[in-house]
C-alpha cells in the first residue's frame, strides 16, 4: 500500500506474524531503472518472506526491474494490474493494465525468463462498468498461459474514471464469487482474495473455498489481528508475545534506525499506532507516539510516556 508498507511498516508486521508473506509498496519500473535503488529496495533480513510489488508495463523494463528485486533478495516479484489511481493510469500500468492480457502476459514472460523467483499478478475482478466474469476469466487465461501460477484478485471492479483510489477500495461491491468461479476454472492455478476482510471469520470463511487471502488496511490499522495468525492459520505453535513485548521490540528497531542511518522515530512510529486500539489507555498512547512536539526526545522515553496516565506537558519557549 502506497506510503503505508514501507520496510518499517514491515518490520513491525513481522514482529507480528512470522509466516504472513509481506508486500512491499508499489514500486514503478522508473523508479528502479532511473532513481534512488538502494532507497526502494532495502529491507531487514528479518522480513522474510517478503514480495517486492512492481508498477510497469514493458516487458524489457519490468525483467530489469524483476532482476533488481531479485539480486536485492526478494522472495516474489508481483506485479500490480490492479491500482486505479490516476496517477499509475498516466504511466500506463495498475489496473488499465486489465485492458491488454497480452501486455500482461509479455511482461510476466519477460519477468520469469529474467529471475528464478516466482511473479505473481495482482488485479480486480473488472473495470469501470465491465462485470462481465469472462472479462477476468480471460485476463486470468491469458496471463496464466505466459507462466504465471499464483493470482491476487481484489474482488472489486477498478473505476478508471469517477472515483478517487479511496473510494475504488469501497464503493465498487465486492463480488467474492467471482474469486471463487476463477478458482473452479482454473484448479492449478493458486487464487488468493483481498478486499474487505476485517476479521479471523472473514479469513476462514474464504479459506474454505479459496487459496489464501491477502489483508491489506485492516491489518495496518489493527495490527494485533496478526498475531493470532500463525497459530490460526499455519499451525505455529503461539508466539507468547504481548502488546508490549512488541512496542519495547519496535523502541529496540527505532534505537538501530537512529543509530545506524538516522532514520527519526517518527518515521517508524506511524506505522504501530494501531497496536492498543481498544484497550484502556490506547488515545493517549497514540497521542504520545504521534507527537510531533516531542520528536527531539530519544523513543525510549517517548515509550515511557506513552505508558503514563497523562499526557506529558511540554512548554515551548522561545529565543
Amino acid at each position: 500500500m502506497m506510503d503505508w508498507t514501507d520496510r518499517h511498516c514491515r518490520y513491525f508486521h513481522r514482529l507480528l506474524t512470522r509466516h504472513t508473506r509481506l508486500y512491499t509498496e508499489m514500486v514503478t519500473t522508473g523508479a528502479l531503472l532511473h532513481g534512488d535503488v538502494p532507497r526502494h529496495l532495502r529491507f531487514d533480513a528479518a522480513e522474510h518472506p517478503v514480495a517486492l510489488q512492481l508498477g510497469g508495463s514493458e516487458p524489457a523494463d519490468l525483467a530489469r526491474a524483476a532482476r533488481l528485486g531479485e539480486d536485492w533478495g526478494y522472495d516474489e516479484i508481483n506485479l500490480n494490474c490492479g491500482c486505479p489511481s490516476e496517477r499509475v493510469q498516466r504511466g500506463a500500468f495498475g489496473a488499465c493494465l486489465m485492458r491488454e492480457p497480452q501486455l500482461v502476459a509479455d511482461g510476466v514472460k519477460a519477468m520469469l525468463d529474467a529471475v528464478q523467483i516466482p511473479v505473481t499478478v495482482k488485479h480486480r475482478i473488472g473495470i469501470d462498468q465491465i462485470e462481465d466474469y469472462g472479462f477476468v476469466r480471460d485476463f486470468v487465461g491469458t496471463v496464466a498461459d505466459a507462466g504465471c501460477c499464483v493470482f491476487i484478485a481484489h474482488a472489486r471492479n477498478a473505476w478508471l474514471k469517477g472515483l478517487s483510489p479511496k473510494e475504488n477500495r469501497e464503493v465498487p461491491p465486492l463480488r467474492y464469487e467471482m474469486v471463487v468461479r476463477l478458482k473452479r476454472d482454473f484448479p492449478h492455478l493458486t487464487l488468493v482474495v483481498n478486499g474487505g476482510l476485517k476479521t479471523n471469520a472473514d479469513i476462514e470463511a474464504q479459506l474454505s473455498h479459496i487459496d489464501g487471502v491477502m489483508v491489506g488496511r485492516e491489518a495496518y490499522h489493527n495490527p494485533w489481528l496478526l498475531a493470532s495468525w500463525d497459530a490460526g492459520f499455519f499451525g505455529a505453535p503461539p508466539s507468547g508475545h504481548t502488546r508490549e513485548t512488541i512496542e519495547r521490540a519496535m523502541v529496540d528497531y527505532m534505537q538501530r534506525q537512529a543509530t545506524e542511518d538516522g532514520t527519526h522515530w517518527h518515521a517508524i512510529a506511524r506505522h504501530m499506532l494501531g497496536l492498543r486500539n481498544g484497550l484502556p489507555g490506547a488515545r493517549h498512547w497514540r497521542q504520545v507516539w504521534s507527537d510531533h512536539r516531542l520528536k527531539a526526545l530519544p523513543a525510549c522515553e517517548l515509550a515511557a510516556l506513552a505508558r503514563e496516565h497523562e499526557p506529558p506537558v511540554v512548554t515551548l519557549t522561545a529565543g
